[in-house]
């Protein structure tokens, strides 16, 4: 993984701070998940923030093994 640098002012760098240690992240995975969300929200901006937070949780959960398949058939 190649290393970026960003300057933020404090103000920002302060809220991701806070958001991160919500979600029990380190600063810099919460501003590569906000960038992750950003990209994908900017390729479809009819889609809400949300919406996109579901799609990436759903697709974790399946890769983690955790999503059973539905049966759709009729009896």
């Amino acid at each position: 993984m190649a290393a970026l640098n960003i300057r933020v002012d404090e103000k920002l760098k302060k809220a991701l701070s806070a958001r991160a240690k919500g979600q029990h992240r380190k600063p810099s995975e919460q501003a590569r998940r906000y960038i992750e969300i950003a990209m994908i929200a900017e390729e479809n901006p009819d889609l809400p923030f949300g919406f996109i937070q579901g799609i990436l949780e759903a697709k974790a959960e399946k890769e983690a093994g955790l999503v059973e398949e539905l049966d759709w058939s009729v009896e």
